[in-house]
């Protein structure tokens, strides 16, 4: 079974983060990235990793019997000039039934992997950043089975209170794609993305992230939104809810897909 596959996969990328978290024998020690949550990121020394997994799963049975599996790997690197960042995500779900003659059957109902680079120059001015971000989606199941974009443009802080802050990106992009049709299309972009990040209580950290590629023949929109509660040193939990979005489907396919999860994070 697929899904029984892809649980030792992650937990496999889940013990074999940390050597990603300190990749070389002559970078600094990552510092204190364990304090109480707050709006600000970790502070990452020069050359110093800060990494985070994420996996959730649910199983059912009885009249319902189903399994689905969500999994998350975000890892960020700091240098004097340059802030990276590397997302890898995947959301499955796999049903199990009875058909007419008696027999267990198993399908396919989500299938969908994610995953971004990120580079950032930091420029003259607190929090401004000029930035190119390449991603790629693949998702069985949705309008867009292959979806690639790249984009670069301008970012800055708009505000920061010390509880809540609001960062804000802007520029041009492309994007390529595959439709459920199995038509290609491709063609410029332009990209906006803010992100809302508020410290509810030392404890609780409330996010909200939004991104639209505006096209000429669609607009794609991912939006974010999260809880997350401190456990432990280590340990979080989370509570997520995203939306993706495209103005222009084939024929019997929605314009929007949703997730809600409850996953469990580690960070270090």
């Amino acid at each position: 079974m697929m899904l029984m596959k892809i649980l030792p996969t992650f937990a496999l990328l889940l013990l074999a983060a940390p050597a990603l978290a300190h990749a070389g024998p002559d970078l600094p020690a990552v510092g204190n990235v364990h304090a109480p949550l707050r709006v600000a990121p970790p502070t990452i020394p020069e050359g110093g990793w800060f990494t985070s997994a994420e996996l959730g799963a649910i199983a059912t049975s009885g009249n319902t019997t189903g399994t689905s599996i969500t999994g998350k790997i975000d890892a960020r690197h700091e240098t004097a000039n340059w802030s990276h960042e590397f997302v890898v995500s995947g959301f499955f779900k796999e049903d199990e039934y009875e058909d007419d003659d008696g027999n267990i059957e198993r399908s396919k109902s989500a299938e969908r992997f994610a995953a971004s680079a990120k580079a950032s120059l930091k420029l003259l001015g607190e929090g401004k950043r000029a930035f190119v971000l390449g991603s790629h989606v693949n998702d069985r199941f949705g309008a867009y089975t292959r979806y690639s974009s790249i984009a670069v443009g301008h970012g800055a802080q708009w505000f920061n209170s010390g509880d809540k802050s609001l960062d804000v990106e802007l520029g041009p992009g492309y994007f390529a794609g595959e439709r459920a049709t199995g038509e290609d299309e491709s063609g410029l972009t332009v990209r906006g993305a803010a992100q809302f990040r508020w410290r509810v209580s030392p404890s609780a950290y409330f996010a909200q992230s939004v991104s639209v590629e505006k096209g000429t023949s669609n607009t794609h929109s991912v939006a974010e939104t999260s809880l997350s509660t401190k456990i432990n040193s280590t340990m979080q939990m989370k509570a997520g809810f995203s939306a993706r979005s495209d103005t222009s489907v084939p024929v019997g396919k929605k314009n929007t897909d949703t997730q809600t999860s409850l996953t469990m994070v580690y960070s270090f």
